[in-house]
């Protein structure tokens, strides 16, 4: 009988379950969590694995978010994980607190199977130096573990094997904006993380739903002091309480803050733009680094699901030779397709990625 694995991938806003038997899906469900009730979300996995059964379960993968050179490489999850895992936390909240919740609950309903973190940094292990370090002292650096490490690395590779599969070989200069509750832009140079905008976590770069993205650390300062707040409470207010949802006052969700700006929402229509105009300056900024640009790739459900948005961002890039064609953009809504125009020089593929295949994909290889 052929053996089955588990495979778990909590994002900041969703989560993704599947039953995999070899490297087919035989189950997979995909919940989001504006969209539940908060306590079905909260057992999204028990319902998950009584409904799949956990007779013939093999193993266990789960897609890891967390900061921290220990988490750079796939491992089984065992007591040095999970102690590694509790110290890294406050580093990633978002992701970190409710993963040490779910590998809990798993291991109450599935206590003797072994269980594999598929790194989510992996891809970004060999970032170039200007890239992954920060302009600190590097004693620092080294003793405290700080560095870029990166993130959405699974989507990446992901992505990268499907080029590869419909291409025929993955062009040389490759940008792709993984954008959804969590957003990161990384560029890939040759096959290598070139660069990528989250950093020591994933609170770095493009304003993400609720999370703050890229802010001078003499605001982070003024922050704490006019406000009172103490580096947990910081910490928190960066993930929590800033981002899309900060400067829209209303929600962290571009499908409802087109919504609102439809309506005459100033606040709706300055997120929008702010998110779309960032990533823009990391298209610019990329192309310039890696001396050009063959293909950008958009991921994500924002870039699956929003037309509208990838119009903001490549609507008007043509004088850098990246050309939309209007009529496909508005065609692709919610599957794969190429969206350039003929004229085009560059490629603009839609990918919905399958993170939970290459993280079904890993644990087989590290379990078998």
């Amino acid at each position: 009988m052929e053996k089955k694995y588990l495979i778990i991938n909590l994002g900041s806003v969703s989560k993704r379950y599947a039953i995999y038997s070899g490297k087919e899906a035989q189950l997979s469900k995909h919940f989001e969590k504006d969209e539940m009730d908060p306590a079905d979300f909260d057992n999204a996995c028990n319902s998950f694995i009584k409904e799949s059964g956990s007779e013939d379960i093999s193993g266990i993968g789960f897609r890891v978010v967390a900061s921290g050179s220990f988490f750079r490489e796939d491992r089984i999850i065992d007591e040095e994980y999970l102690e590694n895992l509790k110290k890294a936390e406050e580093r990633a909240p978002l992701h970190l607190g409710p993963l040490i919740k779910e590998i809990k609950k798993v291991k109450e309903i599935l206590p003797n199977i072994p269980m594999v973190g598929i790194s989510d940094s992996a891809f970004h292990a060999n970032l170039p130096k200007h890239s992954g370090l920060y302009n600190i002292p590097q004693e620092d650096a080294k003793n405290l573990d700080i560095y870029r490490f990166g993130y959405h690395g699974i989507s990446m590779q992901s992505i990268l094997r499907e080029i590869q599969e419909d291409e025929g070989s993955v062009p040389a200069k490759v940008i792709v904006a993984h954008l959804g509750g969590g957003a990161s832009i990384t560029a890939v140079k040759d096959d290598e993380s070139f660069d990528t905008s989250m950093g020591t976590t994933p609170l770095e770069g493009l304003p993400m739903s609720t999370r703050v993205g890229n802010i001078g650390a003499g605001a982070l300062v003024q922050l704490s002091k006019e406000k009172n707040m103490s580096l947990d409470e910081l910490n928190e207010y960066l993930n929590t309480k800033c981002g899309l949802l900060g400067l829209s006052n209303k929600t962290g969700n571009v499908r409802e803050l087109f919504v609102l700006k439809d309506k005459g929402d100033e606040g709706a229509k300055l997120a929008l733009e702010m998110f779309a105009y960032s990533v823009k300056k990391y298209i610019g900024a990329y192309t310039v680094a890696m001396g050009g640009l063959d293909m950008i790739v958009l991921s994500g459900t924002i870039s699956e699901r929003s037309p509208s948005m990838r119009e903001m961002i490549l609507g008007e890039l043509g004088y850098v030779g990246i050309e939309l064609d209007k009529d496909k953009n508005n065609k692709t809504l919610d599957k794969e397709d190429y969206i350039e125009s003929t004229n085009s020089k560059v490629k603009i593929k839609v990918v919905k990625v399958n993170e939970l295949e290459e993280i079904a994909l890993k644990t087989i290889n590290i379990l078998e």
